[in-house]
């Protein structure tokens, strides 16, 4: 991987003082790459998305070992606004729209942060509909009265009108119907490649994470147990079977499920 644009060595996440979460956690996201933090619920991947976007303590939650650096700088001591203005921006599981806004309303409450004319948050306006058409068809519908791939296209939106260098984006597929989860990561993969925008994706569908990033870190009890390029990750034995639930032999039923072949290496 080329010089990270963000970098985690050995991060320890507390809640409450008591409840460790992330043990030990470091990767790298690249200028330029898609990263994808991969696992099942309670993995650690939203813990790691809020240790970087510094959204831990109102969770009651900190940092206790470890640094996070941001273009080679150490960002522990700053704010999540401070980090929204260096280009860091995050979008929440379950999509969180204001409901009694408008579609663009919504949109523009994620340019707060820029000291700008108005006629530039207008050009970003106009570029975020060129991205997301069925938005500017939406633009004064309530967002609340929006479908769930609407309100994830508006909270996408919303974080490009902040004109960031790096989105964390946790759980893009939850909810949605496959079509609409396709056409996110396209839209993800598009702002990648025209924009320059890098991405730190958490996501438990490991399939389609895969297949638009180029690395993936694999969480599991607060560990990284695995990394790699996407396409080694995708084609490795372990990973088939025990997060795509495919084996050598086929895919496996649910019957089976529960009656693993192989143990995973990294728990011997």
């Amino acid at each position: 991987m080329s010089t990270p644009l963000l970098s985690v060595s050995g991060i320890e996440v507390i809640y409450n003082h008591v409840i460790l979460v992330l043990k030990g956690v470091s990767f790298q996201v690249p200028q330029g790459g898609i990263v994808a933090l991969l696992g099942g619920n309670g993995a650690g991947k939203t813990t790691t998305l809020r240790a970087v976007s510094r959204l831990l303590k109102g969770e009651r939650g900190e940092v206790t070992k470890g640094y996070i650096e941001y273009k080679g700088e150490r960002i522990d001591s700053l704010t999540p606004y401070d980090l929204v203005r260096r280009g860091v921006v995050q979008v929440m599981e379950g999509r969180h729209c204001f409901a009694h806004l408008s579609v663009e309303e919504n949109l523009l409450t994620g340019a707060y942060t820029r000291k700008v004319p108005r006629a530039e948050v207008e050009r970003s306006l106009e570029k975020v509909y060129a991205y997301f058409p069925r938005l500017k068809e939406r633009r004064n519908s309530q967002s609340g009265y929006t479908s769930g791939g609407e309100q994830q296209m508006t909270a996408i939106g919303r974080a490009l009108m902040a004109t960031p260098t790096m989105i964390l984006l946790d759980e893009p597929s939850m909810g949605l119907a496959p079509q609409i989860v396709e056409e996110i990561f396209e839209i993800v993969k598009d702002l990648n490649s025209k924009e320059g925008v890098s991405f730190l994706l958490a996501e438990q569908n490991t399939t389609v994470a895969l297949r638009y990033s180029n690395y993936g870190y694999i969480l599991e009890n607060g560990r990284i147990v695995m990394d790699g390029e996407a396409s080694a990750l995708a084609n490795n034995e372990d990973v088939k079977e025990f997060y795509l639930g495919v084996s050598s032999g086929g895919r496996k039923s649910f019957r089976d499920s529960k009656h693993y072949k192989r143990r995973k290496r990294w728990l011997a």
